[in-house]
């Protein structure tokens, strides 16, 4: 009974503490924070009623970036991308945590998500692995940021990735999911064993006009599909799923989406603007900066062996295995534990 009696103890205090936290980030609810009712539970995951109260915009690059910056300004600064086809609220739990302990903490809309919106009707609607890491550093330098620890998961660990890797400078450490996933089109020539390639299968899907026309006319169904797949644990329900699904809705997803896929393959031309970028990412450049990599023992998206990668990140390093059905989604699944992994990466720069 003693047990019972702390462990409830225990479970309100963790309840409370993220409560006042996102209250004072102003993270959560319509236009104020949640109700204590409505606060994380033991489990650090929050209701569907949760969400981000303020999307900033600013001009980056060729594209005008909705965000969330949270936190003290004057706080180091954090900066999560989130992955496809997800949305800013996989860090809704995230973002407390980090704020409560002093850091700021900014997550924006990829390009072909929310309120993220190109500047100029006629820019290819590209989604290459370059166009998302020169978005990226653009951001950066329109807000001022000299330095930040960087994180994500799924094209956001790409992303946060090939930042840590050729701009070693402006990062003081890098939290990645599933690891070293920087790619190139070269190696993606190579085909894997069938059950590797089946995992892929919308990949090939995305390759035929019937795949494009498919997504389009069937986007919340397709992603939600992909989250099940994903995440075959992660109990999510309707209102947990719509709340990011509205930013599939911005009206380059679709074309950002199938460009992604079919670039990989080679099946769908870059642009001239990231052939640099492209080059030294072919290279598969080593991670120099402190690193924490993470993966849940539940995910179902195609992801590397931590074995095959450990060797790219040079500093020092920590590899996280999760266990408790985690899947893809990994910081909405295991807030927590994401968070815990940038407070611990800070500690080691």
């Amino acid at each position: 009974m003693d047990q019972a009696v702390n462990q409830r103890r225990r479970n309100f205090l963790n309840t409370a503490a993220l409560g006042i936290a996102a209250s004072q980030a102003g993270l959560i609810g319509g236009v104020a924070a949640a109700p204590p009712a409505a606060s994380s539970g033991a489990s650090g995951i929050s209701p569907a009623s949760s969400r981000f109260t303020t999307i900033r915009q600013v001009r980056a690059g060729v594209l005008d970036i909705g965000y969330v910056d949270a936190g003290p300004a004057d706080g180091r600064p954090v900066v999560l991308f989130h992955g496809w086809p997800y949305d800013i609220h996989a860090f809704i739990d995230v973002a407390p945590i980090l704020a409560a302990a002093g850091y700021r903490v900014i997550i924006p809309h990829l390009r072909g998500y929310g309120t993220t919106r190109f500047l100029a009707a006629d820019t290819p609607r590209n989604g290459q692995q370059a166009s998302f890491t020169a978005d990226a550093l653009a951001f950066m330098d329109a807000l001022k940021i000299d330095r930040a620890i960087v994180a994500g998961f799924d094209w956001g660990a790409r992303i946060a990735t090939t930042l840590a890797a050729l701009w070693p400078q402006r990062f003081h450490a890098l939290v990645s999911v599933s690891g070293y996933l920087i790619g190139s089109q070269e190696a993606n020539r190579k085909p894997l064993a069938p059950q590797a390639e089946l995992q892929w299968w919308y990949q090939y899907y995305f390759a035929t006009p019937r795949g494009e026309l498919g997504y389009r006319e069937n986007t919340h169904a397709f992603a939600r599909l992909i989250w099940a797949l994903a995440s075959p644990q992660w109990k999510f329900d309707d209102a947990t799923f719509a709340r990011s699904a509205a930013s599939l809705d911005n009206p380059d997803h679709v074309a950002i989406s199938v460009s992604n896929y079919r670039w990989r393959l080679g099946l769908a031309p870059g642009e001239r603007r990231y052939d640099n970028l492209e080059r030294q990412l072919a290279a598969f450049p080593d991670v120099t900066v402190p690193t924490i990599t993470m993966e849940g023992d539940a995910n179902g998206a195609p992801h590397p062996d931590p074995k095959a990668y450990a060797r790219k990140f040079t500093g020092k390093y920590q590899h996280r295995h999760l266990a408790g059905g985690i899947g893809h989604n990994l910081p909405q699944e295991a807030p927590r534990a994401f968070a815990q992994a940038i407070l611990d990466v800070g500690k080691l720069v």
